[in-house]
């Protein structure tokens, strides 16, 4: 059927109103268009902390002590605002989780610079969940534990880094717009908890192709005037490539995602408006754009590696070390840098280590329900793709990430249309009342506990085996862990009865000495932007608790009868924001008393609550209500206790400088690509490349994934202390003369902070 118009025929007096329709239809679809044009800005700093003598935060293994860089770790943002509305923050940490602390002060000096433009109600501050960064930054002792403490330089840092990432992406701030898009990524993640999942209803099961979600839900932000300035996803699974005993800070698969993305833009990025064509295949290579004039013969390269030993270490200036960046030297001074941000979802049961859980001594496969070899957890561990090495893991998990992130980059078409908003609140999660539908018709009320961890926390999981006789699915208890669990505090049966069928190993949420040791009032929140919403939640939900609030938040969005949503809504989970409560699992995974449902803190309707409450923030979006503030959570931070001993003094050997090589290349010498350069200074890492006769150029940093920095020293208490650089020369490396350039900083025994430079002799890639 083919419809014509006559706009000029028989009744002209009709033309003209309908002409005057659509005039007016033109100008209030304009209108639309314009409503829905956002200011977007993005923003990114360095986060990396303390990278010696720290414990790091994950595991809560006290021998897993930070000593080295893998790879520094960064807090990106993005801020989306309607030119003349509302506005949300979204800041992605490469950091195991959030901080309620952290966030506390953040807000406070985002209100002391901005007023109220942003406050808890709009910024969202979410952790990748790696386990390889300094620990000591959250205020309940419980997490802090293994850390001796408050570590105030670990706080301080994530504290400065998050709101000059904000500030950044503020500034940044002009108008443009937001795709989106989803794809299946199926390699890169599986449950280590299968036997609890299978506990869950037969029926919802059977909705489901697997037993993780393999979703990628990517936004890609483009600027009106610079095209592609950056991306955010959302992607289930653990920060744990990286094992227990891994002592360099690292951002762990997420983080090196990240790196790969914006390494991968800032060297194709800049071809092609739309970035056609453009695979993940084309990385790491922007080496080859920095150095031109190489010599053609391999022997001048000799000579000239020859006219270049290793000089003594000598003070530097402190922006030298910054300065000297490789990504700095990079940037071109007035465009944004391109941002991409790999972020959490309901990883609770995910691992990254997809090869499955053997145990280590036959290499046959863990006991399925318990996660032991012989009765015993500890001998059970995952295997990662690279297995035995955690740091080929970490790049496949990682690749695997930004490869899928690539695609749907390339793919993004969908544009986000509609209103920005958001709505928060903070609920008392220890005695709060449910209300449940029975089976049999009408409702029950219900209620939450005060916070609890179970024996199967004890025992850890296949990522990081617990110790002693703990094992998953313990649902019963141990005579003598009770009575050591007594001394510090014994449940009564109102807590006993309420966390059934857990069997109580640490009542949290009734200890208080010296001060609060797990949180009970929690921050929930929504975040809009269009046809994107964004789920706030304080810990880890396991794969069907996540799909379960995801599905009762868009029910509740789409069924309210206001036509704002409809069923191409994507609601998103940003797991282990704004602060850390542990883990959340369905009715049905609690009973079974894994690590995750022994770790779900406030009793077996926990996931109820959470829906519940959730459901009120979508009604009041959706009704354009403003929701109750709740009860303030408390800010510990003059409670704090720390018993980490502090860095008196750094000294070296008569003779030498700090700086100084004290182990070198050899003389005239030369690597081929994929070989081990390694060099040793007296205590930023660096390679650096000759481009012409003297000019020493950046090319590879600690913020690269083939450069690891290394730090050590003799004895606990000794003051003298080495920095070992390791660089594994990638196979994209142009041939020419290379050096290894150091800058570190002592203290001396007054206090003083001296920073220093060094550097090792030249060398031949060829």
């Amino acid at each position: 059927m083919e419809f014509t118009f006559n706009l000029f025929g028989r009744r002209p007096c009709a033309a003209i109103w309908l002409w005057i329709a659509l005039v007016l239809l033109l100008q209030n679809d304009r209108g639309v268009v314009s409503s829905s044009k956002y200011l977007v800005g993005l923003g990114s700093y360095d986060i990396t902390g303390p990278a010696a003598d720290v414990n790091m935060m994950g595991y809560a293994n006290t021998e897993q002590i930070a000593s080295g860089v893998h790879i520094r770790l960064r807090a990106r943002t993005f801020i989306v605002a309607e030119p003349q509305g509302n506005r949300v923050v979204f800041v992605n940490l490469d950091a195991c989780m959030a901080s309620q602390l952290v966030t506390v002060k953040v807000i406070e000096r985002l209100k002391a610079r901005y007023g109220d433009l942003y406050t808890e109600k709009n910024v969202a501050i979410s952790g990748i969940h790696t386990h390889a960064g300094p620990g000591g930054y959250l205020q309940y002792v419980t997490y802090i534990i293994t850390s001796l403490g408050f570590v105030r330089q670990s706080f301080d840092v994530l504290v400065d880094g998050i709101e000059k990432s904000i500030v950044e992406a503020h500034e940044n701030l002009q108008p443009g717009s937001i795709l989106v898009s989803k794809g299946e990524l199926l390699d890169a993640g599986v449950s280590r908890s299968p036997s609890a999942y299978l506990n869950n209803p037969a029926t919802e099961r059977s909705k489901y192709k697997y037993d993780v979600d393999k979703d990628m839900t990517l936004s890609k932000f483009v600027s009106d005037k610079w095209g592609p300035i950056g991306s955010f996803n959302w992607f289930a699974t653990h920060g744990t490539s990286m094992s227990r005993t891994n002592s360099l800070i690292s951002g762990d698969n997420k983080g090196a995602a990240a790196r790969f993305m914006e390494d991968w833009f800032e060297q194709n990025g800049t071809r092609s408006s739309y970035f056609n064509g453009l695979g993940a295949d084309e990385i790491l290579q922007r080496v080859t754009n920095i150095i031109t004039d190489l010599p053609d013969k391999y022997h001048e390269l000799l000579e000239l590696a020859a006219s270049f030993q290793s000089p003594p270490g000598r003070p530097a200036a402190r922006i030298q070390s910054v300065a000297r960046r490789v990504r700095g030297s990079l940037r071109q001074a007035n465009k944004p840098r391109f941002v991409s941000a790999f972020c959490q979802s309901n990883c609770g049961d995910v691992s990254p280590n997809v090869l499955g859980a053997f145990c280590v001594d036959t290499g046959l496969p863990c006991d399925f329900n318990h996660s032991t070899c012989g009765g015993k957890n500890e001998l059970c561990y995952g295997r990662g793709p690279g297995y035995p090495d955690e740091f080929e893991s970490t790049r496949i998990i990682g690749e695997r990430q930004f490869r899928k992130a690539v695609d749907l980059f390339n793919k993004a078409s969908e544009q986000l249309i509609g209103k920005v908003d958001y709505r928060h609140t903070y609920i008392d999660f220890s005695q709060l009342n449910v209300t449940l539908p029975k089976k049999e018709g009408g409702f029950e009320v219900v209620k939450t506990c005060p916070a609890a961890m179970g024996f199967g926390f004890a025992a850890g999981t296949t990522d990081g085996p617990g110790a002693f006789d703990f094992k998953q699915g313990d649902d019963k208890g141990n005579p003598f862990w009770m009575l050591v669990r007594n001394l510090l505090k014994t449940p009564d049966k109102e807590q006993i009865d309420c966390q059934h069928p857990k069997p109580i190993l640490l009542d949290t949420g009734e200890m208080k000495e010296p001060y609060d040791w797990a949180p009970s009032i929690l921050p929930i929140q929504i975040l809009r932007i269009g046809q994107l919403v964004i789920l706030s939640v304080p810990g880890e939900f396991t794969t069907m608790a996540g799909r379960r609030l995801r599905d009762a938040v868009k029910t509740s969005l789409t069924s309210g009868g206001h036509g704002d949503f409809t069923s191409n809504v994507h609601v998103v989970i940003a797991g282990l924001t704004n602060t850390y409560s542990q883990y959340v699992t369905t009715f049905e995974e609690y009973e079974v008393q894994r690590y995750e449902g022994a770790s779900t803190l406030y009793g077996p309707h926990t996931l109820s609550a959470y829906i519940q409450e959730f459901k009120k923030l979508a009604g009041a979006i959706i009704s354009s209500q403003p929701v109750e503030v709740g009860p303030q959570p408390p800010d510990l931070l003059e409670k704090q206790i720390s018993l980490l001993t502090p860095v008196v003094m750094d000294g070296t050997p008569l003779g030498v400088n700090f700086g100084d090589v004290s182990s070198d290349v050899p003389q005239n010498s030369t690597f081929k690509r994929g070989n081990l350069v390694t060099v040793s200074f007296r205590y930023v890492a660096l390679v650096e490349i000759l481009q012409g006769k003297d000019i020493w150029v950046p090319a590879y940093d600690d913020d690269d994934f083939c450069l690891r920095f290394k730090w050590s020293r003799p004895s606990k208490f000794s003051t003298q202390s080495q920095a070992t650089i390791e660089w594994r020369i990638p196979e994209s490396t142009p041939p020419g003369v290379y050096r290894i350039k150091h800058f570190g900083a002592s203290k001396s025994l007054l206090g003083s902070i001296r920073h220093f430079t060094g550097s090792s002799s030249a060398f031949v890639v060829a």
